[in-house]
């Protein structure tokens, strides 16, 4: 089934608020296809029913489904927005730099190159995540102050 996504909703609903129709979706596409990976998550994840989650969330946390529902989406489609603000603009950049650059070598072993430096440098920016004590503690008042 496909639709048009302006036909997905109806701006008609309770309070003007957005009505939306949750269905499953099956399509082929070409072997190429860039986005191949997440129409195959859309087929995928569509067997499942989201509302039996909601539901019980709703239930559990005395919220209604609707606002459950336009949180869940809302933090799912500001991730990528949040991911950058977490990173920061430079990091990502960085972070880009070696792929750039095997990208227009157009080498597999610049790949595998760029693929050994990402790591590299992820591996530094995880290095406090696993092991806390590579910083030392900072203390405003801690022992060690002799400011009183």
């Amino acid at each position: 089934m496909t639709a048009m996504p302006h036909e997905e909703y109806d701006e008609t609903g309770p309070q003007e608020e957005p009505v939306i129709r949750l269905h499953r979706w099956d399509a082929d596409w070409p072997d190429d296809d860039p986005h191949a990976n997440f129409k195959s998550d859309v087929v995928l994840y569509g067997r499942l029913d989201p509302l039996a989650t909601l539901r019980g969330m709703a239930e559990n946390l005395d919220i209604p489904v609707g606002a459950l529902a336009r949180y869940v989406l809302a933090r799912w489609a500001t991730g990528g927005s949040g991911g950058l603000l977490e990173v920061g603009p430079v990091m990502v950049h960085r972070l880009w730099e070696p792929i750039a650059e095997a990208e227009r070598q157009n080498s597999d072993s610049e790949r595998l190159r760029a693929y050994q430096q990402l790591r590299q440098m992820i591996a530094w920016l995880k290095l406090p995540l696993d092991e806390p004590s590579v910083y030392p503690a900072q203390f405003e008042d801690g022992p060690d102050d002799t400011t009183r």
